[in-house]
């Protein structure tokens, strides 16, 4: 009740003008949600950038994008490099700017000033990861994400749920996508989720799934055969990792599940514990995702990563068997159908 009522105050104080909120000085597009993780903005930010890079009004201009760029150990406005850290930049921004090396990306907490330096910069448009509680920033458009399987009407606020901001927000969204759909959604259950949204007649409402691509060596010594194994060692650290493991349990027995908080940084004692799974497992594929890709590659670069004391006189898998073992899914979002994608397009270029 007590975040609920501050929750309130604060949007009456924005919405009332008495705590200010400016534009940027280039169209803003945000990606956001009112859950605490595990909608996929990742992939929906990679999704609109696609989309952007595709179009004919975006595809000659500069593009860029800003994170706050989460537990990472920099400060300050930060332009990401493709050869960048997780642990100095966050694991999404530099997984973005390793996918599209055409488009700037920077991190900073004060969303305002990392627009205007992205601008300055020379960025003609910018998407902006998980701002739509930024209340001090107002993006040109706000895409606000909700999870199919965790519907926002059927949980409650924090800390008894996830929500982290009020669903009502939801009608304050330019457009709202519901994410991880099963293989279809019918006419009947999208009037459903709209009505249980509460959204506003004219609101756009979208609806995707996750497509999943081939395994992808983490490093570059990974050994593919490895990949071809019908056992797996799972090791995640994402807010909902329920998709992926049905998924992937399609194609192989997941013979251990390694579950870590959410943008956790992998550590030596990490290492060793997935070293233990493949002595436990020695067949078995590590399998693990994109952004989990990130920071493990951090911990094994710190020296002695991989290497532990031996256990009754045996020792565990080495470094390099664990990297030729290692492997990250890519994931995309995709819409239900071309027609859909169509209409998501439309709606996103318009007014920019």
């Amino acid at each position: 009740m007590l975040y609920g009522i501050i929750l309130r105050l604060r949007h009456l104080a924005y919405d009332k003008g008495w705590k200010k909120s400016a534009q940027a000085p280039v169209p803003t597009i945000c990606v956001g949600n009112v859950t605490a993780g595990g909608t996929g903005k990742t992939p929906h930010t990679e999704m609109i950038l696609r989309t952007l890079i595709h179009s004919d009004e975006w595809a000659f201009k500069p593009l860029g994008m800003l994170s706050r760029g989460y537990k990472r150990k920099s400060k300050g406005y930060q332009v990401v490099p493709m050869d960048g850290s997780a642990a100095l930049y966050g694991d999404e921004p530099v997984q973005i700017a390793r996918k599209f090396p055409a488009v700037a990306v920077a991190v900073d907490k004060d969303r305002l000033e990392g627009c205007r330096k992205l601008a300055e910069a020379g960025s003609a448009l910018i998407v902006l990861d998980d701002a739509f509680q930024y209340r001090r920033l107002r993006a040109s458009k706000n895409i606000v994400l909700v999870d199919y399987y965790r519907p926002v009407f059927k949980d409650k606020l924090l800390p008894w749920g996830r929500l982290r901001d009020l669903p009502s927000r939801l009608k304050k969204a330019d457009m709202v996508i519901v994410t991880k759909c099963p293989g279809e959604v019918d006419d009947a259950e999208r009037a459903q989720w709209r009505k249980d949204l509460k959204l506003r007649g004219e609101q756009p409402l979208f609806f995707t799934s996750l497509r999943y691509g081939a395994p992808v060596p983490v490093f570059p010594e990974g050994d593919t055969r490895y990949a071809y194994s019908q056992r797996l060692i799972l090791f995640t650290g994402i807010a909902n990792d329920a998709p992926l493991r049905s998924y992937l349990s399609d194609s192989y027995k997941i013979v251990q599940r390694l579950e870590f908080p959410d943008h956790h940084k992998y550590t030596r004692a990490d290492v060793r514990k997935l070293s233990a799974a493949v002595k436990a497992n020695p067949t078995a594929c590590l399998m693990t995702t994109e952004k989990d890709a990130q920071r493990i590659a951090d911990a094994f670069s710190r020296p002695s990563a991989g290497h532990s004391r031996p256990s009754s006189g045996h020792s565990r898998p080495d470094r390099e068997s664990l990297r030729q073992r290692m492997f990250y899914l890519p994931v995309e979002a995709a819409f239900l159908s071309p027609e859909e994608e169509q209409a998501f397009t439309d709606a996103l270029m318009a007014g920019l």
